[in-house]
C-alpha cells in the first residue's frame, strides 16, 4: 500500500488512475505529473519504486495545491464572498445554486426533499381539522344578554 499525501493508493490499479483519488488531480494533472515525473503510466502502483513516489510527490508540491490546501483554499474563498456580501456569498448561506440555475424546477440537491405545499378545498379541509381532534367541529353561538 503506498501513501502519497495521506492518501492510500491501491495497489493493484495503474498509477495514472490512482493518482486521480487525491483531491485537486485530475486526468490532465495525472497525464502532467507523470511525464515531468518521467514514470509509464501504464505500470501498477505495486510496481513503482520508493524513488519514484518521492519524484511524484516533488512534482505535485511544486505545481499543484492538492488535498488539505486546496479545501482551505476553497473555504476561504467562500468565506470571503459571504464577509463581503455578494450575491454568490449569499447564495452559499443561503444553501442555493450560486452559478444562476433555476430552483422552480430543480436543484434538489441543494434544497433537499420536495415538501408539496397547497390549498385544501373546504370538504378536505373539515376532514382534516375532525380527523386531528377526534371530536367533531362545531360553530359556538353567542349567547344574549
Amino acid at each position: 500500500m503506498a501513501r502519497i499525501l495521506g492518501v492510500t493508493l491501491p495497489d493493484e490499479k495503474r498509477i495514472d488512475y490512482a493518482l486521480t483519488l487525491l483531491y485537486g488531480l485530475g486526468w490532465k494533472n495525472v497525464v502532467s505529473v507523470l511525464q515531468q515525473s518521467k514514470i509509464d503510466p501504464k505500470r501498477k502502483v505495486k510496481d513503482i519504486k520508493e524513488e519514484e513516489f518521492k519524484k511524484i510527490n516533488e512534482v505535485i508540491d511544486k505545481n499543484f495545491k492538492v488535498e488539505g490546501e486546496l479545501r482551505e483554499a476553497i473555504s476561504e474563498s467562500i468565506k470571503r464572498l459571504r464577509e463581503i456580501g455578494s450575491y454568490r456569498g449569499i447564495r452559499h448561506l443561503k444553501g442555493l445554486p450560486v452559478r444562476g440555475q433555476r430552483t422552480k424546477s430543480n436543484a434538489r440537491t441543494k434544497r433537499g426533499k420536495r415538501k408539496t405545499v397547497g390549498a385544501l378545498r373546504k370538504e378536505a379541509w373539515a376532514k382534516l381539522e375532525s380527523g386531528k381532534t377526534g371530536v367533531p367541529v362545531t360553530e359556538e353561538k353567542p349567547v344574549a344578554k
